[in-house]
Formats: C-alpha cells, structure tokens, sequence
C-alpha cells in the first residue's frame, strides 16, 4: 500500500499494525515512519511534478496499486487526480476533495443544510469588525491569524472570529451513512506571525451535552450525503456554551485516529461500501501534543526517545522556532491526567534538545 502525506508515520503505522505492507512518499522520513514502511521517500513537496517520477519507481519496483493519503495534500489536489490515475485512492475522490476545499461552495452547502458556522466573506471585509484571515486550502490551522488592513492575499477567505472551544469529530462513511468514532477536544498553540491558532494536538474527550452529540450526528448525516463522503473524515466545530458552528471538513483520516485502536482497516472498508458493525472498544483516554520549537533547536547525536515519543526526527536535524519537532502521546483513566502528561512529557523533550 502506498501512503503519502505531508508526514506519512501514523499511516504507515497503521498499515503495520493492520499487517500492511507500506511504501510513503512524505516531507519528513522520520525514524520512525523508517521502522514501519518498506520503503521511505522524502520529497521537497507533495506536488505533483514531484511525487509523479517517484511514484512511478515504486510502481515498477513493487507493483503498488492501492494509496491511501493523509494531510499535507491540501494544496496539490493535482497530486490526487495523478494517483486516481495510477492505481487505486482509497480515500475520497478528488473531485470530492475539491468541493470541500471550494469554501464558497462548502459553506453555501451548510447554508443550504441549516448547519451554523461564524459568517464567511470572499471579499475583503472592514477591518474592525473581527475577521480572521484563513487559507482556502489550510491544514492544521497553519496561516490563520487576525485580519488587520492590507493582509489580503490570493487563495484566502475571511471568517468571523468566534470564541469557543475548539473540537472535532472523527468519524467513518460509506458515502450514505455517517459512523462516529470519537469527539474530540482540540489544543492551539499560539506560534507567533500566521501561527496564532496553529493545530497542536487533541485529547479523545469533550464536554458535549447529550443533545449537541446528537445535533453533530446529524450534520454528519447530512454532510455524508451532500458531499458523497467516504472512508474516515473528521468534522471540526466550536463550542461556545450550548451553542456549536461547524467549521470544516477534512476528507482524510485525520490525527486523532491514533487515539484509537485499529482504525485503517475500517478506512479501507467503508472506501469500499461497507461500515464495520462494531468499532475498536475504547478504554480510558487518549491524546496527543505537538512539540513545536520554542527557538531554533537541534537534535543531539545519541539521543534515546521515550517510547511515548512519535515522529521522530534524526541526529542532526535542526528545527526552527515555529517548526514540530516531535509528537508525545499519553493514555491515562481520565482525561485530566492525559493532558497533564502530555505537558510534562512535552517539557521533558525541550530539556533533551540543544539550544542553537
């Protein structure tokens, strides 16, 4: 199976654990991903012109004829039309994927399904009124920042801030049915310039009433429908009391999936019709942070990594301030317990790290 993401490791250790043969094609090849894969390729982008000649060698060298892809393909949707060419996307079609990427097209969509979400613009708004400035074809949050006069650039949208607590929902579909695995709530890092709101991690617990539980169901239902939805997504939301607005949908398996048990089989199934009877049984909880540098960090030569340490950069490698270096992940009986782990566990790898 070939897998491609902008980091490819939660795939390929998916596909190991699933007993998978994995080929990535990734930006990263950290150590890890090296453990769990055949065969790594580490590519300057996912763009088409890039991943084309060496997916091809891959093809010949050993027949691969499935993909599945992860985020980091987000700005190269050409990239997706080359693979559905080529073999056999396990995922949603991209011409699915680009409809969800159209934000005019996805939010009159939601209009048009009485689903909530904070006001859109397309056109540049009056500065004062509490816009943020957000890519079309984001991932992880990066670029979104607060819209001030004279920020406007090409390929961006406008949307009103609206404060809350950021969660999501990942779920499975077979393109007619929606089948939750898990809510989630979401962690922001603060990174500075474009990174005010950056992606950091998420715990498999939130403080949802019953009825909000149901309300996401249903705008799961209905957006498998309208969109054609298949294999594992997630929809992202905020929750601000007992109101919550939908704020997009990534057709991909998403991270929050390692906060479960094996999910890529049921991945493949539901691309291919069928929606497992009975989910992985979830006990306690899970979650994951990511380590970004806090200044220009290098990894040092003979580092032993925790086990509880993911993507795992080489010696050597530097990391700027801003930048991930790493990923930790904890599961503990209550969700209390999770998060405070992960920040210590978070705290214990800056200490390891040179400072450049």
């Amino acid at each position: 199976m070939l897998i491609i993401a902008g980091s490819g490791r939660m795939l390929a250790e998916a596909a190991f654990k699933a007993g998978l043969k994995a080929l990535v094609i990734d930006l990263y090849a950290d150590l890890d991903t090296r453990e769990y894969a055949l065969e790594v390729c580490r590519l300057p982008s996912l763009a088409v012109e890039e991943v084309a000649p060496v997916l091809d060698g891959l093809v010949r060298r050993y027949g691969v004829g499935r993909a599945v892809y992860g985020s980091g393909v987000e700005p190269y949707p050409e990239t997706l039309d080359y693979l559905d060419r080529r073999m056999t996307l396990l995922g949603n079609a991209p011409a699915v994927f680009r409809r969800l990427q159209d934000k005019a097209v996805f939010f009159a969509r939601l209009a048009d399904l009485r689903i909530p979400f904070p006001a859109v613009s397309f056109v540049a708004p009056d500065a004062n009124g509490g816009w943020l400035v957000k890519p079309m074809q984001g991932q992880g949050s990066l670029g979104i920042r607060r819209y001030s006069s004279g920020l406007a650039d090409r390929g961006v949208y406008w949307q009103k801030f609206q404060a809350g607590t950021p969660g999501s929902v990942l779920f499975l579909a077979d393109t007619h049915k929606a089948c939750v695995v898990g809510f989630h709530t979401q962690f922001h890092a603060d990174l500075g310039a474009g990174l005010e709101f950056a992606f950091s991690g998420l715990i498999n617990h939130a403080i949802l009433s019953a009825g909000q539980k149901v309300q996401l169901v249903g705008w799961l239902s209905q957006c498998v429908r309208a969109f054609g939805l298949k294999g594992l997504n997630t929809l992202d939301f905020i929750q601000d009391g007992e109101r919550i607005y939908g704020l997009e949908i990534n057709p991909r398996p998403s991270a929050s999936m390692q906060c479960y048990g094996e999910l890529l089989t049921c991945h493949i199934a539901a691309c291919q019709g069928a929606l497992p009877e009975a989910l992985p049984a979830q006990k306690g909880f899970a979650g994951f942070r990511i380590v970004y540098a806090d200044r220009d960090l290098r990894i040092p030569e003979g580092l032993v990594w925790p086990e509880w340490v993911m993507d795992r950069p080489e010696a050597g490698a530097l990391c700027h301030a801003g930048q991930p270096v790493c990923s930790v992940i904890s599961r503990r009986s209550d969700p209390e317990r999770v998060e405070a782990e992960l920040a210590a566990r978070q705290q214990q790898i800056f200490n390891r790290l040179i400072k450049v």
